[in-house]
């Protein structure tokens, strides 16, 4: 019997520690990679770019299936954000070939192309969340938060805790 306990035990214990996942919020996040000098993006800086609202999002896993409601959304758009890291391109032709790699603190890692975020009307939808259900960034569980709400599976693209985004090249 004592076995049996014990194994139980163990198991809700094992289960408990590795079955969560940890979401450390950010108070920052780079831009680096292919840019002229890399840019720290701290969440005060934020307020350097128009915040619009948002509104209420329900985030949905990639089956389209509800999973949360994210509410009283105020943000400003990604695109303005990352505009502050200057590309490392000869020519705007070039900028064609330009990716944006998104990592969370967890590894999650998210990717836009430049043409999508500033040659298309999904560019008008990403955004960096500064506020939540009243709450701003920097009070926020999933801070730095990055969402796509016009997205199908929005769940696809929500980056929480982001870190980092890398410029790259495809070549």
């Amino acid at each position: 019997m004592k076995k049996l306990f014990f194994g139980m035990l163990f198991f809700t214990v094992t289960f408990f520690v590795f079955g969560q996942e940890t979401n450390v919020p950010t108070s920052s996040f780079t831009i680096s990679g292919d840019v002229k000098s890399p840019v720290t993006i701290q969440i005060a800086d934020l307020k350097k770019w128009k915040t619009v609202p948002i509104g209420d999002v329900t985030i949905t896993n990639h089956l389209g299936e509800k999973k949360s409601e994210a509410r009283g959304l105020k943000g400003v758009l990604f695109k303005d954000v990352i505009s502050s890291a200057e590309i490392n391109s000869a020519s705007p032709k070039v900028l064609s070939e330009f990716y944006f790699v998104c990592k969370a603190n967890d590894g999650y890692t998210v990717v836009y192309s430049w043409n999508e975020l500033f040659n298309t009307a999904v560019g008008d939808t990403v955004y960096i969340v500064t506020e939540k259900d009243g709450k701003p960034a920097s009070a926020m569980e999933d801070a730095i938060l990055m969402i796509s709400p016009k997205d199908f599976k929005t769940g696809r693209r929500q980056v929480k805790s982001l870190a980092s985004v890398e410029v790259k090249r495809a070549k």
